[in-house]
């Protein structure tokens, strides 16, 4: 058993952060403050899905340091049967500039188990750092962290991409900048344990680790409509494979009209 947030936040990898005049500025269109996305995740055992815990995304408008912004939360935890096992307890924090939705601050609060880790850091946009526990790291234009940039990517116009693009982007973690792409694969139906959606198919690529294999092993759906919210992620893991799916989806700011039916 691994990091529950940690999984749900590859879903932030599969999204495009198109290298090009947009890529430091866009308007908010996709999401609104009170917004709330919860994710439940299964892990395969001898070819059974089994839900082992879930992840909750909310946004908040704040101020930080005399600034406007979108405080958004990712909190994980595994289900009371499997904290018998490994009790997991996460909470990842972004406060994102709401004029061209940057991040400013990013916190990550991981107990995993008998593990333990706190990172806190400031994103200086001017100077091009990154400020963290263990030093002043620097960063290229526009740096994302994973929060941001699945909030930033949600108001990119996906019908600009052809099937078989790769969009290459830059996310700054564990003290490192990650320069990675994702490749669009188009449009599908795909049915969920929330829905049947129309939806946007990507396979991100993936650092090698200690869950995840190297490479695009990945496959991730987007709705297909102005929210553009992951909405399944399917990915093998080193034992089995895993699934994650949206379950509920609260004060959205456009109606969810990717929506064919529900379960």
């Amino acid at each position: 058993m691994k990091s529950i947030t940690s999984i749900v936040l590859l879903i932030a990898l599969s999204f495009p952060l198109k290298a090009g005049d947009d890529f430091c500025g866009l308007p908010n269109h996709a999401f609104q403050a009170g917004e709330s996305i919860t994710y439940r995740v299964y892990y395969t055992l001898a070819g059974v899905y089994i839900a082992a815990g879930e992840a909750t995304f909310t946004c908040a408008l704040e101020d930080l340091n005399g600034k406007p912004v979108y405080h958004v939360t990712g909190d994980g935890k595994t289900y009371s049967f499997y904290d018998n096992f490994f009790r997991v307890r996460d909470k990842y924090e972004s406060f994102i500039d709401t004029t061209n939705l940057q991040p400013l601050k990013f916190i990550r609060n991981v107990n995993e188990g008998s593990f333990k880790k706190y990172e806190n850091i400031s994103f200086n946009k001017t100077a091009h750092t990154a400020i963290t526990n263990s030093g002043v790291f620097k960063t290229p234009d526009c740096i994302q962290d994973v929060l941001s940039s699945m909030y930033y990517a949600r108001n990119i116009d996906f019908n600009k991409l052809k099937p078989g693009d790769k969009i290459p982007f830059s996310m700054f973690l564990d003290n490192q900048v990650y320069n990675l792409y994702i490749r669009y694969l188009g449009k599908e139906t795909i049915k969920t344990k929330y829905g049947k959606f129309r939806a946007i198919k990507f396979k991100p690529l993936l650092i090698k680790g200690t869950i995840f294999e190297g490479g695009e092993k990945m496959t991730v759906w987007v709705s297909d409509d102005a929210n553009h919210i992951p909405v399944r992620v399917e990915s093998p893991i080193s034992v089995g494979s895993v699934k994650v799916d949206m379950m509920d989806f609260r004060n959205r700011r456009t109606p969810l009209s990717s929506l064919i039916s529900l379960r």
